[in-house]
């Protein structure tokens, strides 16, 4: 790659709160997370950066396919938007990081948009 490219992963919010029923899923996207950081530090003295996406409960084919019908009608209402994202709401995200223009000093992140999701965990663990 040439120096001023973009490298984006993308990992998910479950990697940062997991979820008992995708441990499978939350291990991977953790994995991801790690890497992403890793990564950053090869070839950061060649003008490459390294960032990550991670959202939080978005409409996308894996809905539907792995949730039963009850969980697909509640998904997205356990955020503090109470709702699913669209694709749409995220692809800002890519589109940013992508851009030298407004990003050329952003590496080694992963941005969130996950509707505050982590926020729950947050308050959840607070005493």
């Amino acid at each position: 790659m040439k120096g001023g490219s973009s490298i984006i992963s993308t990992t998910s919010v479950t990697a940062y709160k997991g979820n008992p029923k995708l441990l499978d899923y939350a291990s991977t996207k953790g994995a991801v997370v790690a890497f992403t950081r890793d990564l950053v530090l090869q070839p950061v003295d060649r003008g490459l950066r390294v960032n990550g996406v991670a959202p939080g409960s978005i409409w996308a084919p894996l809905i539907p396919a792995s949730f039963s019908e009850e969980e697909v009608k509640n998904f997205g209402s356990q955020v503090p938007m109470k709702s699913a994202g669209q694709p749409i709401e995220v692809a800002p995200s890519y589109v940013s990081l992508a851009s030298n223009s407004d990003s050329s000093y952003m590496t080694g992140q992963v941005l969130h948009p996950n509707a505050m999701s982590l926020n729950i965990v947050n308050n959840m663990t607070k005493t």
